[in-house]
């Protein structure tokens, strides 16, 4: 396995670990904006280190490099902007933000 490999695979276990954090974050927190918060900068990050990751390897061709390097773009752009929304959304509708009940 060279350097190169090396990194990659690492690169892609760090961001898997992201992705999992942001999976068990969606399932914890307890509303909507929370969530959306907890979640949209793992998985954002996530995303980035395993395609990062992925054009490590030195089977990627030309070709696939493109594809993942718009993949990494897109994610970028869409992921943030797309919670944003939802949560700018919830709040329009009236979505209220979880508080805790005094004990």
């Amino acid at each position: 396995m060279s350097a190169l490999t090396a990194v990659g695979a690492a690169l892609v276990s760090v961001g898997v670990a992201f992705l999992a954090v942001s999976a068990v974050g969606l399932l914890r927190l307890p509303d909507l904006y929370t969530r959306a918060h907890g979640v949209a900068k793992a998985e954002t990050l996530g995303l980035i280190l395993v395609f990062g990751g992925l054009l490590l390897f030195p089977q990627v061709d030309f070709a696939v490099a493109v594809r993942l390097v718009a993949v990494i773009f897109f994610s970028v752009v869409a992921n943030p902007t797309a919670v944003h929304a939802i949560a700018r959304a919830a709040r329009r509708e009236g979505l209220g933000v979880w508080t805790r009940e005094p004990s």
